[in-house]
Parts: C-alpha cells; structure tokens; sequence
C-alpha cells in the first residue's frame, strides 16, 4: 500500500497500510507515545482500500480489508478513515486472537490489581475507564481485557479510547484538549473523537496486573449495588468474549478461574461523578 503505519499495542503489532494519506497521519498523531515496530513482523494487518480506481478520488469511499475481516463491513467515507482504520483493528484482534482470552471490556490498574468493567454499549464503561485513568489509576484499556489462559493476568491493550457524543465534552473538561484526537461527525456511531491515554500508561503497558474486581455498569439509573451469582457472571462475561468458543478448554478454564477468584458486582449510575464514587468504595472493600 502506498502509506503504511504501524505499532505495538500491548503484545501485539499492528500494520496498516492505506491508499490514503490522511488516515495514515492521522493514526501517527493518535499513536504518537507508542512504540514504532516498522520492519517487525505485525501479528494483524489492516488495508484501507478504494473500492475502485474512481472512488480513491472522486467522493472516496474507505473499504476496509485485512487477515481477518467480516465480508458485510461496510464503506466509509474518507472523513472517517481513521474511524474505518479502528475498526478494523478491533476486528482482527476480534476475529483473530488465539493467545489471550478477550472480554470486550474496558480495564484499569492501581497497586498491581485489575479492575475490569464490561457491559452492554451506552453502559459508559469507555468514559469511566478514561476518567479514572486521570484520576490515579494506571489505563489498560477500552475495547480488550486481554487474560492469560496459563496465569489468569490481565494484559494492557491500552488502545485510544473512543468517545461518543457528550462523552466528548466530559473528558474535555477532565483533560483538556491535547490529548483529543480529530472530530469526526455524523459517523454511523454519532460524533466521535479518541482520547489519548497517558504516556505513562502506554510505557507501562507490558506489566499485567491481577484481576481484582469485575464491575457490570449500567449509565442512566439510580445509584445502586447490587450483587451477582457465579452463574450470572460467568454467562455475562461468555456474551462479552470474543473468542471464549474459539480458545475451547483453555477458554472454559480461563473464564472459570477467573469468576471463581474475582469478586463482581453490578452497579447503576446516573452520572460520572456517582460513578467514580461506587468504583473507589467496592474497590476499598474487594481489592
């Protein structure tokens, strides 16, 4: 492709290669802290292709391409190539992680241990994470809690957090401008913009942590705790993985260790600030 980029994200080395400029720049800006593994051997590669000749120049549509994709990924439109570049990211490690149990989960670290929070989209686990991630707590990640099969470790996959619509104005107050990645309108998901994680946390990205807490957040509700049996949370945590089926015994395993020695609750909130209060009082309590 004639614009490549590439990085390590965590354990894994990522290639993306574009018929574009823009994307291509606008990925190494976003990713500006992270390692640059040009000349490795990436575990995943992305392509951002023209869906003809024509369409790379006129009204030019961004089909996105890769080891493993889904055939009915839609087209975006040129302004949202570094959207397309994302996603198609997520969806290689999705599709195409064998090493590590994934939970579509978003994860942070204080003193070695792991909170890992997981829910249904709108839950505001992307938010929360990134706040708490100003706030003392080492960021692990957004999209990925990766768990090691043989150790049961979380691993950082501290990618960019992706911000929608008013969340874009919360961490605006919460951090400032510098760390904000570009606006992108009217995109299938709403307005979006990615946050950057601190330096310190991509440089600390190789240190796992144990998992100490699983919280199941629920945005838009009246502040509450409420508690869950194992059978619950093991088939919750099987609906938020991506590879449970595919990683077969060592998955079942992982995911058994993993609710039988971490505590989990379910939380409601009706705004951040709740939010952030029920996560430091269950992790005086748990951690």
């Amino acid at each position: 492709m004639r614009h490549v980029f590439s990085a390590r994200i965590g354990p894994r080395v990522f290639r993306v290669g574009s018929d574009w400029r823009r994307p291509v720049d606008e990925l190494r800006a976003l990713y500006r802290d992270y390692p640059d593994t040009a000349g490795e051997i990436p575990d995943f590669t992305v392509r951002l292709e023209g869906q003809s000749w024509f369409r790379r120049h006129v009204r030019p549509s961004v089909t996105i391409e890769g080891d493993y994709m889904l055939p009915e990924a839609v087209p975006l439109s040129l302004e949202h190539g570094l959207l397309a570049a994302e996603m198609a990211m997520n969806l290689q490690i999705a599709l195409g992680e064998r090493r590590y149990l994934l939970l579509h989960a978003s994860s942070v670290e204080r003193d070695g241990k792991v909170l890992i929070m997981t829910g249904e989209s709108g839950s505001g686990k992307s938010t929360l994470s990134a706040l708490l991630g100003e706030r003392g707590w080492r960021f692990m990640g957004d999209e990925f809690a990766l768990i090691d099969p043989q150790t049961g470790l979380a691993h950082a996959f501290p990618r960019p957090v992706s911000l929608k619509n008013q969340a874009i104005a919360v961490m605006q107050d919460a951090a400032g401008e510098a760390r904000l990645g570009p606006l992108l309108k009217a995109t299938p998901k709403g307005d979006i913009r990615h946050f950057m994680p601190r330096a310190e946390a991509v440089s600390a990205m190789d240190q796992p942590g144990a998992p100490a807490l699983i919280l199941f957040p629920r945005f838009g509700h009246a502040r509450a705790i409420r508690e869950m049996g194992t059978s619950e949370i093991f088939v919750r945590l099987t609906q938020a993985s991506t590879n449970y089926v595919a990683l077969g015994d060592a998955g079942f395993d992982a995911l058994t260790h993993l609710v039988q020695s971490t505590q989990a609750r379910a939380i409601d909130y009706p705004d951040t600030q709740t939010a952030i209060s029920l996560v430091e009082e269950l992790w005086a309590e748990f951690a």
